[in-house]
């Protein structure tokens, strides 16, 4: 989490909230990456099924971030209808 920079007793609540979902979009978008370097090198197939599923799991959690994000922050909607 952020926030050091101005100590976080001095932010809002919804500072901190926005800046949670945002760390959280950041580590989901890192476990789909992992996910997909994992996929792509295992040879179970088994395995590589889980992996495929966790991977799009990850997705989903990202998806349902941004929509709060979105939902949160109307200058971010604003970028994201723009650039949609």
């Amino acid at each position: 989490m952020t926030g050091e920079h101005e100590g976080r007793e001095n932010l809002t609540d919804q500072t901190k909230d926005l800046e949670r979902a945002r760390q959280s979009l950041v580590e989901e978008l890192e476990a789909i990456n992992w996910y997909q370097e994992r996929v792509e090198v295992c040879r179970n197939k088994d395995l590589k099924k889980i992996l495929e599923h966790n991977r799009d799991e990850e997705k989903e959690h990202a998806a349902m971030l941004i929509d709060w994000i979105r939902k949160n922050d109307k200058k971010q909607d604003e970028m994201f209808k723009h650039h949609d």
